[in-house]
């Protein structure tokens, strides 16, 4: 019985092992085909010249290679996403989790639910047709096809993560910390973020990771939102993100070509981008 248990036991854990070598094989491989699909272009155009231009005109009689608007759009725009989202969604968790009513709060979290799984082109298609313009009455611009529709789209697509894991770490508080705080006189209020947030703040934490890899990943609603023109950042001006370059020229970009080398040297910035902000994160989040 012993030794059939130990066999069962050493079988899960074969399993586990191989699920994980799969999964670090997969990033290892995407990896390695990025690094050399993307090199080439790299070297052609010159890596300050790539990294640094200012200007993207693929389809010109005399092309130029320059992504850094799609850098610096990506960082705007993420950062903008997160300092919009993550406040609404980190207040909402604590109401959820800590002052709602069971009614409400049950409410809230079906629509929050409804809220993940609406498909990225539905975000794109409400925000084209009702954003957009109003940005432009309300701002009176030329365009609301602008990094401030981007932003805001963003940070309702990062909602959800947020609420839902930031909820899910201010749950699994032990109740005796609450207890005790409040025997001592302080206040809900003063309990619920001097003692139940910091308890809660690796899930927090890990919230907030989850919302800037979901922002940073996000091409197709933000297409139709932020008029993917290849435009130096503005608030008020249509720009493009990296995601988007990607996406939005890969489809007719000639095999063998220096402009799908290009783009797939930007996939590779991406990846490398998204690996940077993932390992500071983590950094500091275990410095803590």
């Amino acid at each position: 019985m012993k030794n059939r248990k130990r066999l069962m036991e050493n079988a899960i854990h074969g399993i586990f092992l191989i699920l994980g070598l799969i999964t670090v094989s997969c990033v290892l491989l995407i990896t390695v085909y990025l690094v050399i699909s993307g090199i080439p272009a790299v070297r052609k155009i010159g890596v300050l010249n790539f990294l640094f231009g200012k200007k993207w005109a693929s389809t010109a009689a005399q092309p130029q290679y320059g992504i850094l608007p799609f850098i610096l759009t990506s960082i705007y725009g993420t950062a903008g996403a997160i300092a919009v989202g993550v406040p609404i969604g980190f207040m909402t968790a604590v109401y959820l989790s800590k002052i709602a009513p069971p009614k409400v709060k049950a409410v809230i979290e079906t629509a929050v639910s409804l809220l993940a799984g609406i498909p990225s082109v539905v975000y794109g298609l409400v925000g084209m047709m009702v954003l957009v313009p109003g940005i432009r009455i309300a701002f009176r611009v030329p365009d609301g096809a602008s990094l401030l529709a981007a932003i805001i789209v963003l940070a309702i697509m990062i909602l959800p993560s947020i609420i839902k894991v930031s909820l899910t770490a201010l749950e699994a508080v032990p109740k005796e910390y609450e207890d005790a705080s409040l025997a001592l006189g302080a206040t809900p209020i003063e309990t619920y973020f001097r003692v139940s947030v910091p308890a809660a703040k690796s899930g927090i934490a890990t919230a907030v990771v989850l919302g800037v890899g979901r922002a940073i990943g996000e091409a197709m609603a933000i297409m139709m939102v932020a008029g993917n023109a290849p435009n130096m950042p503005e608030l008020f001006q249509s720009v493009r993100f990296l995601t988007t370059a990607v996406a939005s020229e890969m489809s007719y970009a000639a095999d063998g070509s220096l402009q799908k080398q290009a783009l797939f040297s930007i996939a590779l910035v991406l990846f490398l981008f998204i690996m940077l902000i993932n390992a500071v994160l983590n950094f500091f989040l275990k410095k803590r």
